[in-house]
């Protein structure tokens, strides 16, 4: 490869970092790590958002034989010094924005006292210069099961848990991803989602960067900014998730050519139907997909015909990954039925940290994993994703899927969000509950039902609609269901 070649872009400098200058730089830090006393193994933190350091710090924990672990910034610091607990990282590296979230996380965790802090904004110049006088010792052999960072999953059922992503991971879904998607040496891709999250990784960063691309560091997400970017940068895929999207389509510039963007890619949550049309209507490729922290995370490939002839399927299997459907009492389906998806490849991760019984849990038997996600295919195995399997109901015997009702609803004019959770009912057992945020205000519940019942079975139909201004969610873009229980809990009284 051609060192000069641009690996890396700070959207906010405009900055270019060849492959030379990261190989360089990955070096500086790897001496860094070595002068703290970082050994193999150890575990590396990092609460900061999006930028060039961190992508390094990947590389020069790789080298130290250590493992990244990506904090979410946008935790309280009790669930903050949770992480910490569990991670035990021997050094937490941070911008100067959360350092008191860091301060205060330390407090209240129970191993913090052997966490040391360095300051990318105050300290980095004087560790590195301190660091440039120490001989780097040889990178130790590495194993393709060597876990390269600990991400820890939004937890929207249940506790976070860290999910280890060994080398054998990264590389196999970057030469899956590249291949099915047909990415290569000449694409610009972003890094606009957080790297505490799989998708600001694994979509477009590992993926490209392995194939010799380059990739837009966004600090933040804004999308006054974002277009004018694209175009500067000639960037050629980006990746996001629906909200950004939505908040897309109100930013100045939003419509204007791209001639080198190929098409926007959304993930991380189910994409409403009004978006997409806005995408493309305004002259963009759009595509979904879907992907997990587990596995992957890039599962499925698809084209632009097929993504804007079947709106909310996500495509085809990617090379090397098996897929499999079980129904609900554990019997294989087969097409047109929906069934739990199941999971099988070299793009799988190796299990939680330090959870052996949770991670025995997510395996079938004879190996496969469990996402606990509703899926069906059609006769040319075309998937769909129906929602996940904790969150179907059964309402008077019949299994509703929420991810079915949310979608008809979604396209009900002047609808501009939606959940749908099941409720206690003592006639029913369980009725549909929707959370619903209008973009049109004249909206009531009577038409919603009118709508509902012309495209859904009556059971499926939700028993109560209940406006809001906005629905809670995750960092990674999905609804946070506990929240919009407590929001219908309030409501019911």
């Amino acid at each position: 490869m051609d060192g000069q070649r641009t690996a890396l872009i700070n959207a906010e400098s405009g900055r270019h970092y060849s492959y030379r200058d990261v190989d360089r730089l990955a070096d500086a830090w790897h001496a860094v790590l070595a002068a703290q006393g970082v050994q193999p193994g150890d575990r590396v933190a990092v609460l900061a958002q999006n930028r060039v350091e961190f992508v390094v710090l990947l590389f020069a924990c790789i080298r130290r034989g250590a493992v990244l672990v990506p904090l979410n910034w946008r935790l309280a610091s009790a669930a903050l010094a949770r992480v910490l607990d569990d991670a035990e990282p021997v050094l937490l590296l941070g911008e100067s924005a959360f350092r008191v979230l860091a301060e205060e996380a330390m407090q209240d965790a129970a191993h913090a006292g052997a966490i040391r802090w360095i300051d990318f904004d105050h300290d980095a110049d004087a560790v590195l210069r301190a660091a440039s006088a120490v001989v780097c010792p040889p990178c130790p052999p590495r194993d393709a099961e060597d876990t390269t960072m600990l991400l820890y999953t939004s937890g929207s059922t249940g506790a976070p848990k860290g999910v280890m992503v060994p080398h054998r991971q990264l590389l196999w879904n970057a030469f899956a991803t590249t291949m099915a998607w047909q990415l290569g040496a000449d694409d610009i891709g972003t890094a606009s989602t957080p790297f505490f999250h799989t998708g600001g990784w694994h979509v477009f960063t590992t993926t490209l960067l392995a194939q010799g691309g380059a990739v837009v560091i966004f600090c933040g997400f804004d999308a006054s900014a974002y277009v004018d970017l694209l175009e500067r940068f000639g960037v050629t895929v980006t990746f996001g998730v629906p909200t950004q999207f939505a908040m897309l389509r109100e930013a100045s510039g939003w419509g204007r050519p791209l001639p080198r963007l190929r098409w926007f890619f959304s993930g991380g949550a189910p994409c409403p139907e009004w978006i997409a049309q806005e995408v493309r209507g305004a002259g963009y490729g759009f595509r979904e997909g879907y992907g997990l922290t587990e596995c992957g995370p890039n599962c499925f490939a698809t084209n632009d015909a097929t993504a804007r002839a079947q709106h909310g399927t996500v495509g085809w299997p990617i090379p090397f990954l098996e897929m499999r459907l079980r129904g609900e009492h554990g019997a294989l389906v087969g097409a047109d039925q929906v069934g739990e998806l199941e999971l099988r490849g070299p793009q799988m991760f190796s299990g939680y940290f330090r959870a052996p019984a949770l991670t025995g849990e997510a395996f079938t038997d004879d190996g496969w994993l469990r996402t606990g996600d509703l899926a069906s295919y059609d006769a040319s195995g075309l998937y769909r994703i129906r929602g996940r399997r904790k969150e179907m109901f059964i309402s008077g015997g019949e299994n509703v899927y929420p991810g079915e009702v949310e979608a008809v609803l979604h396209d009900c004019a002047g609808v501009g969000d939606v959940t749908v959770l099941g409720v206690p009912d003592a006639r029913w057992g369980e009725v549909g509950w929707a959370l619903v945020v209008r973009t049109d205000p004249d909206v009531d519940a009577d038409q919603l039902f009118a709508w509902a019942r012309t495209r859904l079975a009556g059971y499926k139909v939700p028993q109560v609609v209940q406006f809001v201004d906005a629905l809670p969610r995750l960092g990674s873009g999905k609804i946070d269901r506990r929240l919009a229980a407590l929001l219908i809990m309030r409501s019911d009284g």
